[in-house]
C-alpha cells in the first residue's frame, strides 16, 4: 500500500530517509492535501530507472520487428567477430 504523507512531516529527515529506505516503492508527498511531490531511495531510484531503460529498450526492438528490421543471429555473430576480431 503506497506510503502518504504531509509535506510538513518533510522536517524529519531522518525519520523520512529510514521510510525511504524500507519501502520498496515510492513515498507520495501531499501539500493542502493534494499530491505534490514523490520521494524515494537512490537504489529505489536507479532500480526504477534501470527498469525504465530495459521497457525502452524493448520497445525498440519491438518497433524493429514490426519494420522488419532485423537479421539472422548466425550472420549477425559472423559480422560481430570480422568486426571486433573475435
Amino acid at each position: 500500500m503506497p506510503r502518504i504523507i504531509p509535506i510538513k512531516d518533510l522536517k524529519n529527515t531522518s525519520e523520512i530517509s529510514e521510510m525511504c529506505h524500507k519501502a520498496d516503492e515510492p513515498i507520495y508527498i501531499t501539500k493542502n492535501g493534494y499530491g505534490d511531490m514523490v520521494i524515494m531511495s537512490m537504489e529505489n531510484y536507479e532500480e526504477t530507472i534501470h527498469r525504465l531503460n530495459v521497457f525502452k529498450e524493448l520497445e525498440v526492438s519491438e518497433q524493429q520487428i514490426s519494420e522488419g528490421r532485423t537479421k539472422d543471429a548466425r550472420s549477425s555473430l559472423v559480422s560481430m567477430r570480422e568486426r571486433y576480431g573475435l
